[in-house]
């Protein structure tokens, strides 16, 4: 009966780190195209680290965040724009950031899973004990 607790609590520490890096993704996703002036600090995407707990599950070991300078963009009709038609622009890779989505969403799913698989097998030891 243990291995359907501990397996459940393991999906849990994957369920929450992988809500996490969604949450990040989702934030970078949504500031991709988030402008300053030059004289600002760009939008800093966040990067969520993970590293493995000693009990079989994940937990999230902190953030980075992406370069402040960004990169200037030549956008003069923006009304941001200093005086040469520059903006400031985060650095996004739009690419990369939904490729990690997918398998932030897969991760999510399989977590899912195996927490349903656990509960299933939890409820059907339930049930032939009870017999």
């Amino acid at each position: 009966m243990s291995g359907a607790f501990e397996t459940l609590r393991i999906a849990n520490t994957a369920l929450g780190a992988h809500q996490v890096w969604l949450d990040a993704l989702a934030g970078n996703i949504a500031n991709a195209n988030t402008v300053t002036s030059t004289d600002e600090e760009a939008f800093q995407a966040t990067f969520v680290r993970f590293q493995p707990r000693a009990d079989g599950g994940v937990d999230v070991a902190g953030f980075a965040g992406s370069d402040p300078e960004g990169r200037v963009v030549h956008d003069p009709g923006h009304p941001l724009a200093d005086e040469d038609g520059y903006v400031r622009a985060p650095e996004v890779d739009m690419s990369s950031q939904m490729s990690q989505l997918i398998m932030a969403q897969r991760g999510f799913q399989a977590a899912v899973q195996v927490t349903k698989t656990a509960q299933d097998t939890y409820d059907t030891a339930l049930r032939i004990g009870g017999q």
